[in-house]
């Protein structure tokens, strides 16, 4: 038996090892796929709102260029049909010369989705123009360059494109959206390095249109992936933590279950041990007697004498059987405890049926010692505490001491023995049901570790506490307290 449940225990260990090793290496897991993913997210997230800026940038520029096509101070817009195919041809002239001893620059195009013949231009053929060329310069911007198609335009789209730079709140905005998208809601900053490295610095990005010939490098500073995984992952963390928690309990409560189970098969065995050396010695004198009584006729005088032993006998069998179903139905039904109970009367009369030669004392409070209780049942337990007093009590002076006292609302009741004491190791079980001091085959003294048991039943339903401590210099003090 004892190898079956090493057994079982080796192999519930091993479960619960791996189920929590197996929790432990998958969060982990987690945790590193979690902080690689935010890493390569917040890195091409900001490569993505670089990008997505800039063609705002561009589409800015190109706006500009729209506003100046259509401003007549700037240039001048004429179409004709003079040319071999007689098709519309678009002429585009700078209406101040860029330098003053040159004369204005023009350049003429024509445009192929344009197929109407218009020998003057209208306003819907400046329009389909202006948008071509808005086409063509936002290809070139696209591709970094700026080409001088008259010098007036030019020199202006070659300054306003020098000049753009990354417009940091417009940014930051975006670069919120584009971290939203990748379900990353953290806190940043733009080109801030914390003074403690902790924040995750994102990979530098260049933002100006004239890369890699011109530098202008933005990065951002994020909160701590640990952090971050922690913040994002708290309730998976607390479920697996929860998770590991109640395994690791579930195992505890069955190995406590075990070891109770093996533990009351160990009771049972010495409760029936200790029950067979109590009945088998009144049942081997029951039979003794009445087979002398059979064989042997004798006298009315001895007959009388042998009928009083097995009376007596068997009233020892009765209280032994008597004693074991209380304890059995305290298991199960409550008493009633709406007596009015004298405590001094009971403890005097325990001590007048009780008959022994220790020299047994009494110290009583003055005033009265009532509760509501059962009668019955402290009597029972006053006795039982008694006469473990004067059974385990070896002694050369053997004397008991009994105690009865108020101390702040309660009735207090103690009683004193100059026996060889309980040990430490064994104070904590004796009032266990069944359970007895450990004396190896010795039974010098009888019992069937109930009565203790018995005791702290009755006084836990009477709303009381039973406590034991040692004796000085030797003996043991039994103290029960009850509510007045």
């Amino acid at each position: 038996m004892q190898k079956k449940i090493v057994f079982v225990l080796i192999l519930m260990s091993c479960c619960v090892l791996g189920i929590t090793g197996l929790q432990f290496y998958w969060n982990y897991k987690n945790y590193e796929s979690v902080v690689a993913n935010f890493k390569k997210d917040a890195n091409n997230a900001l490569d993505v709102a670089v990008d997505r800026e800039m063609k705002q940038r561009r589409l800015q520029l190109v706006t500009e260029v729209k506003k100046w096509m259509n401003d007549p101070a700037i240039v001048e817009i004429s179409c004709d049909t003079n040319n071999k195919e007689h098709s519309t041809a678009f002429t585009i002239k700078d209406v101040v010369p860029y330098y003053a001893d040159e004369k204005a620059d023009q350049i003429t195009m024509g445009i192929s989705s344009f197929h109407k013949k218009v020998g003057k231009i209208t306003p819907e053929a400046k329009a389909a123009f202006i948008n071509h060329f808005a086409e063509i310069v936002k290809a070139d911007l696209n591709d970094a360059t700026v080409h001088y198609y008259t010098q007036g335009i030019g020199h202006r789209l070659e300054k306003s494109f020098s000049e753009s730079r990354m417009n940091s709140e417009n940014f930051v905005k975006i670069y919120k959206e584009e971290l939203a998208k990748r379900q990353i809601s953290t806190s940043f900053k733009l080109n801030e390095r914390n003074g403690n490295n902790k924040n995750f610095i994102t990979n530098k990005v260049n933002t100006a249109f004239r890369k890699p010939y011109v530098n202008s490098m933005v990065f951002a500073s994020l909160e701590n992936p640990s952090q971050y995984y922690l913040r994002e992952m708290k309730w998976l963390i607390i479920g697996s933590v929860l998770l590991i928690g109640i395994t690791i309990f579930c195992f505890y409560y069955t190995i406590k279950t075990l070891l109770n189970q093996h533990k009351l098969v160990d009771i049972k065995n010495q409760f029936i041990s200790n029950m067979t050396h109590e009945i088998n010695t009144p049942l081997s004198s029951i039979q003794v007697t009445a087979e002398a009584l059979q064989k042997f006729k004798p006298d009315e005088e001895t007959s009388t004498k042998y009928l009083d032993i097995i009376l007596y006998q068997t009233r020892k069998l009765n209280e032994l059987s008597n004693e074991i179903l209380e304890n059995a139905k305290l298991e199960t039904l409550n008493f009633k405890t709406d007596e009015q109970v004298d405590l001094k009367q009971v403890i005097n009369d325990v001590l007048a049926d009780f008959t022994t030669e220790l020299r047994i004392s009494t110290n009583f409070d003055e005033g009265e010692f009532k509760i509501l209780g059962n009668k019955s049942h402290l009597y029972r337990s006053i006795t039982n505490l008694i006469e473990n007093a004067v059974k385990y009590n070896t002694s050369a002076n053997p004397a008991i001491n009994i105690n009865l006292f108020n101390a702040g609302g309660n009735i207090c009741l103690s009683i004193k023995d100059n026996g060889p004491g309980i040990a430490d190791e064994f104070k904590s079980k004796i009032f266990d049901q069944f359970y007895r001091i450990p004396t190896g085959n010795m039974h010098d003294v009888k019992g069937y570790g109930l009565g203790l048991s018995y005791v702290k039943k009755v006084i836990s339903q009477h709303k009381g506490s039973i406590s034991v401590v040692d004796n000085q210099p030797s003996g043991t003090i039994f103290s029960l307290t009850l509510p007045a």
